[in-house]
């Protein structure tokens, strides 16, 4: 049995902090909790909540501090993407709409085993995926 409790964040990347930030607020409701300003080696950064005890520590970068093609599996780097998870059908629904009026390019959702599945591009092109449990 784990001993972990889960997954606390991911640390990402960012050419734009508050249009990253905004992002996802609009898609999500995810709030800003934390801010910080560039010092001395250290970029700015935030942390935004996701709820669930999950969050997002970005790092805001120069475009050619991004490596790799994010369009491409196994372009994206060791970890290729991370998946947002929600309570149901219907709130992932809801998600993908916020998500194309965000602006953002979704595909469909997908039922994958025991979950329903939606693949996303946020606003700086990484794909992403939301998650909900399918009713068995």
């Amino acid at each position: 049995m784990p001993i972990t409790a889960g997954f606390n964040h991911v640390a990402t990347l960012t050419t734009d902090l508050d249009r990253f930030a905004g992002f996802y607020a609009e898609a999500f409701g995810a709030e800003v909790t934390f801010r910080m300003e560039a010092a001395n080696e250290h970029p700015r950064m935030c942390v935004i909540d996701l709820g669930g005890g999950g969050s997002l520590n970005v790092f805001e970068v120069l475009p050619a501090e991004i490596i790799g093609d994010q369009r491409k599996l196994g372009g994206r780097g060791a970890i290729d993407h991370f998946a947002i998870a929600v309570d149901s059908l219907a709130t992932l629904e809801t998600v993908k709409a916020r998500l194309i009026e965000a602006g953002a390019d979704t595909g469909d959702i997908q039922r994958l085993g025991n979950e329903w599945s939606l693949f996303f591009r946020d606003v700086d092109g990484m794909e992403l995926e939301v998650c909900a449990p399918a009713d068995e």
